[in-house]
């Protein structure tokens, strides 16, 4: 069995304080699903064994690994006695702001259900998934875009977004980004910044065509604490405003990666050509909605 899984990025994340009673903070999101993905093959095993082999020698291969807690937790909830090879191509980035490793496990749960015939319900496999991370929920709907609430693992698709397609010039520094790290200076960090704009507004806009952003209306109020942490996405989104525009480039999750939303794919194109004469160390991608 051979699955993609597709990376995403978040073009409104306000994180809330102050913390919950379980150490989590409630956040409000727009998820965007992207043409981004790793492609993950999946083989029965006639042991118990979850063995992970994957391209990218920095990705763990045990319990550390999403994808390894993702089989175990339906093996130990199921009572299955098989296992499986998991091989991880890897395309997204790791550590960037992407989903990458949330959106593995979710098509390891998807995959899995599959391949050893639960027949477990998308609610049913919703509810499990929040036990590995608060993204994963978000990529086991079939849906270009959603609305992210409590932990981010309340997933709302939304319907009238279904033929809502963007371009994005996608630009990934050479850093690992610890999302914990993140959260940490986030809960010290003084210089909260609000929404001039809710999300109802920001998915009216995206869905004119073409699309025109005020200043505001993209928000990412982790954005502040890992500019100030990692200098290099603060000089790279400055870069991506002064070449695309202001109002249309934000960082995604807790980053490093730095998007901007872009009219057409031949715009998407120029604009990549441009900045490749300025930005030599980091990763670029074109991307758009899937």
């Amino acid at each position: 069995m051979v699955l993609k899984a597709y990376a995403k990025l978040n073009l409104f994340l306000q994180v809330l304080k102050p913390k919950r009673k379980d150490n989590y903070h409630n956040l409000v999101t727009l998820f965007e699903r992207i043409d981004l993905f790793d492609s993950i093959t999946l083989k029965k095993r006639a042991d118990k064994k979850i063995r992970i082999i994957c391209s990218d020698s920095s990705v763990p291969s045990g319990e550390d690994n999403l994808c390894f807690r993702a089989a175990r937790l339906l093996q130990d909830t199921c009572g299955v006695n098989i296992g499986v090879d998991i091989v991880i191509k890897k395309r997204i980035p790791v550590g960037a702001g992407l989903g990458g490793g949330s959106s593995d496990a979710a098509t390891i749960l998807l995959g899995l259900n599959k391949l050893w015939g639960l027949n477990l319900s998308l609610s049913r496999l919703v509810s499990l998934s929040g036990k590995i991370g608060s993204d994963v929920p978000f990529f086991l709907y079939d849906t270009p875009f959603a609305l992210g609430t409590s932990r981010g693992d309340k997933i709302t698709p939304l319907g009238n977004m279904k033929k809502v397609r963007l371009w994005h010039l996608l630009v990934v520094p050479k850093r690992h980004v610890s999302t914990p790290l993140i959260y940490r200076k986030f809960d010290r960090f003084s210089g909260l910044t609000r929404p001039a704009y809710n999300v109802k507004i920001l998915t009216s806009a995206l869905k004119k065509k073409p699309v025109v952003l005020r200043r505001g209306l993209l928000f990412n109020n982790l954005e502040a604490v890992t500019r100030k942490e990692f200098p290099q996405v603060d000089r790279l989104k400055a870069k991506l405003q002064n070449l695309i525009g202001f109002n249309s480039v934000l960082m995604s999750g807790s980053g490093p990666a730095v998007f901007g939303i872009l009219r057409s794919k031949k715009e998407a194109v120029l604009f990549n050509r441009k900045l490749g004469a300025q930005v030599k160390r980091a990763r670029r991608f074109l991307v758009r909605t899937v």
